[in-house]
């Protein structure tokens, strides 16, 4: 992987780092005093001081208009929250950013729910939260219509932001099923609407049973990498054409129920070599039906790296381990190119009451407190570390979530296996309301800052800001790094449209500005919104909150 990087002069003695090294901060937990008010099974930030969640159509302590609210938002600055108002079960629905910068929840629930009445069916169902100014959240509010719907309906569907700035929408089921998908729609179709009909997908029903919330990452020539189950496809939008990559490696399926994550490794200049990473799931025979299934059995401990070259895909996925198993925990980008493996379950499946030996209403069991870090530039062997990790001492299971923020920190919440809102001392996996931040080393050291960044950014374009940068820093740098990050939805042990590229930067002597080079088009980095972090020696700035192209609603190219 390259990046770009370069050491400044040395500036006076008195500008050298003084802290001795047995000083420095480490990775932290910190739980919030308030509580999300809803078990937040889905996250996204939506703006560079709101995070939204949504939940299921529940009996959650916040209230909104005279019932239970299944979706907030909020305040990562000041941990409040703010009930939205959801018209439609946004149940185990999929979600991502428009090229105009808003959000799309895509799918959910056909059912209601006992108690919330006031609950519309969500599966044919499409939420818009347009771009709110307010830093608060105050006046922001979801859009839906009858006439804004799907062709298909859709629960458990995925979704991510394509070259045009459109979503491309994959896979679901019509209505709930225990366990396995028994109702498919295995199928692709656009938002906004480009086609009448679906387009049907022999990938989605090959990988029948175990192919919910199927693994989508958007390549950097424009086509899309899928994995259902333990299959794999390049799937090209333009020509609508599947093409096969080799399974995933020795029986591991990765897709709800049988939770697994994967990620699009950094895209680095001048190539943006595409790299896939796919962590956890289980080596499990997807026949068995789940009353023979328990929550005792093993998660894997495997990941599988591929490059998405010809001889990449020739040579197939490299085998590595992580320090435990895992299923329904999530693998997250830092701004400096490593890659966070967080939260999840040591054995057992997604879902609940329906394995032979649920734990309460758990499938799953052996909750993982302990994060580790991928760094993907180290040896296979060495890339995976826990070492100076905290335990989080929340279990983070079925429907709970975790995003990077625009502050540089990951906002954690949620978990809840169970059929409604359970709580109690003696519910060893209840309806989680604690909220966490997962702080890295650099929140509590003087950090970097970009005092200025243009609302937008033009693809292949050279930008130069200003900047403000610690002493220390500047006086023994030696590694700087550009990352534009898309931040990602998160449900359900993926974080669906995740995405770094690095970008060509260089620094002023005495680290007044910077100047970097955007991505050369809507392929490299889909159009829209993005985060622009700066990273010197592993020390990052809070996030700067751009538009990347112009911003036209979809489609687009610039």
């Amino acid at each position: 992987m390259k990046f770009s990087c370069f050491t400044w002069s040395l500036l006076p003695s008195a500008f050298a780092l003084v802290n001795p090294a047995s000083a420095a901060p480490g990775w932290t937990f910190d739980t919030k005093n308030q509580t999300s008010g809803i078990v937040a099974l889905e996250a996204i930030v939506v703006s560079p001081t709101l995070a939204l969640w949504f939940d299921r159509a529940s009996l959650d302590p916040l209230q909104i208009n005279g019932h239970s609210a299944w979706g907030a938002l909020w305040n990562l600055e000041t941990g409040n929250v703010t009930a939205l108002d959801v018209v439609t079960n946004s149940f185990c629905a999929a979600g991502a950013m428009l090229s105009n910068g808003t959000m799309a929840s895509i799918g959910g629930d056909q059912t209601g729910f006992a108690g919330n009445p006031v609950i519309q069916p969500g599966n044919q169902a499409i939420r818009l939260f347009e771009p709110c100014a307010s830093p608060t959240g105050e006046g922001c509010t979801l859009f839906e219509s009858p006439e804004l719907i799907l062709i298909a309906e859709r629960w458990y569907p995925s979704a991510i932001r394509i070259f045009d700035g459109s979503l491309l929408i994959a896979g679901g089921m019509h209505g709930e099923a225990v366990f396995y998908n028994i109702d498919p729609e295995n199928s692709f179709e656009f938002f906004p609407r480009k086609e009448q009909t679906v387009r049907p997908s022999a990938f989605l029903e090959r990988a029948l049973p175990a192919n919910l919330f199927p693994r989508l990452l958007a390549l950097p020539d424009g086509r899309v990498l899928m994995i259902a189950n333990n299959q794999t496809i390049i799937y090209d939008i333009e020509a609508d054409t599947e093409t096969i990559l080799p399974d995933i490696p020795n029986g591991v399926r990765v897709t709800n129920p049988i939770d697994g994550s994967a990620i699009l490794l950094p895209l680095s200049p001048p190539d943006f070599v595409p790299e896939v990473l796919v962590c956890g799931g289980t080596q499990v025979d997807d026949t068995i039906q789940p009353a023979n299934l328990s929550s005792q059995i093993a998660a894997t401990t495997q990941c599988s790296r591929m490059t998405i070259t010809d001889e990449g895909i020739a040579r197939g996925w490299e085998v590595e381990y992580m320090l435990e198993g895992r299923t329904m925990h999530e693998l997250l980008h830092l701004p400096n190119g490593q890659v966070l493996i967080a939260n999840g379950a040591g054995s057992g499946f997604a879902g609940f009451n329906s394995v032979a030996d649920p734990v309460g209403n758990s499938n799953a069991d052996h909750a993982v407190l302990v994060p580790s870090l991928y760094t993907p530039d180290r040896a296979r062997g060495e890339r995976i570390s826990n070492a100076g990790m905290p335990s989080s001492g929340i279990a983070r299971v079925y429907h709970s979530s975790i995003t990077l923020t625009p502050q540089g920190n990951f906002l954690i919440a949620g978990s809840n296996p169970n059929t409604g809102t359970v709580t109690g001392a003696d519910v060893k996996f209840p309806s989680e309301f604690r909220v966490q931040t997962l702080d890295p080393p650099f929140m509590a050291v003087e950090r970097p800052r970009m005092l200025s960044m243009p609302a937008k950014l033009a693809f292949d374009s050279s930008v130069t800001v200003p900047i403000s940068v610690p002493a220390s820093l500047v006086a023994n740098a030696t590694n700087v790094k550009v990352a534009l990050m898309d931040l990602g939805f998160s449900t359900h042990g993926f974080h669906a449209g995740a995405r770094l590229v690095f970008m060509n930067a260089t620094v002023a002597p005495g680290g007044t500005s910077m100047t970097f080079v955007t991505p050369p088009n809507g392929r490299v980095f889909p159009p829209g919104p993005g985060t622009v972090f700066l990273t010197i020696d592993d020390v990052t700035s809070p996030g700067a909150t751009v538009m990347m192209g112009s911003g036209n609603s979809p489609p687009t190219l610039e």
